[in-house]
């Protein structure tokens, strides 16, 4: 009885301290909320309280008076385009590295790891005088192209590692079939590996909508702002207006958790996948 009592109280405890820990995770989304919600006088009286009387008005002021649409216009192409890229790059790199067995394709891989811990902000100045010199400084490509070179080291890290899960046996069967490589990539490859490209394209998503020290250095036109360096720039002109600057806030991370929730399977399995191999 001693120990069942023993166990019972454990399996509580943890339990508890599960739930505490998400609650202290969910409470920033939870202030983000409710701020959002409010009017300023509101927020000056109870900065902490639920809305006493909830109004989406900094909402809409966010949306049609304000730059907001067209900042998140620009992260949306921003995304897409070095996110896209980036996997491209990273599979066709990662399927040569692992199934094409080249010279040298231990290094191949070796260097993409030490790509991966480079600090970004030791590149931003050679890359800003490049910037400068292509007249590219507040245009998006600027950013696509850094934000594409960032990516492509973690994609081919992450993408071999799944490759090798793959059985050789189906891509020796492909090749004695007369399957090219191309081929075994698309109608092999792709379909099994699905997951974790999903997963890749979200995590790199993620980064690239939320990065926000390369956007502020290399757009510095309000109409060439992505979001994140716009709500920046949003802090310092309404300082004393926090209902407006965290509903941009709360605007800003509606698609990323969309894109979450619309692969959330996909998403998880794509992370576990691998882990026996």
């Amino acid at each position: 009885m001693r120990a069942g009592a023993g166990g019972l109280v454990g399996l509580v405890a943890r339990h508890a301290f599960l739930i505490v820990i998400c609650l202290a995770a969910l409470y920033p989304l939870w202030f983000i909320v409710t701020t959002a919600l409010k009017t300023n006088a509101d927020y000056q009286l109870d900065p902490t309280g639920f809305p006493a009387h909830p109004t989406l008005d900094s909402l809409r002021t966010m949306v049609s008076d304000e730059p907001l649409p067209r900042w998140m216009w620009n992260s949306l192409l921003v995304t897409v385009s070095s996110v896209a890229v980036s996997t491209l790059v990273a599979l066709l790199a990662a399927y040569a590295a692992v199934f094409g067995r080249f010279r040298g394709h231990k290094i191949f891989l070796s260097t993409s790891v030490a790509l991966m811990v480079v600090p970004p902000v030791t590149l931003l100045v050679p890359m800003f005088v490049f910037m400068v010199d292509t007249g590219w400084v507040n245009h998006l490509q600027s950013v696509i192209v850094f934000y594409t070179g960032l990516l492509v080291p973690f994609g081919v890290f992450f993408l071999s590692s799944f490759f090798r899960t793959v059985p050789e046996e189906l891509i020796e069967a492909a090749a004695v079939e007369g399957a090219g490589p191309f081929t075994v990539l698309r109608r092999i490859v792709l379909p099994l590996s699905g997951a974790a490209a999903f997963t890749l394209v979200v995590v790199q998503s993620i980064w690239v909508w939320n990065e926000l020290l390369i956007a502020l250095v290399f757009l510095q036109n309000d109409e060439a702002r992505t979001l994140m360096s716009g709500l920046a720039q949003f802090q310092g002109r309404y300082a004393t207006n926090q209902p407006l600057v965290l509903a941009g806030a709360l605007i800003s991370i509606l698609p990323i958790v969309l894109l979450y929730l619309s692969g959330q399977r996909f998403f998880v399995r794509g992370l576990t996948a691998g882990i026996g191999k």
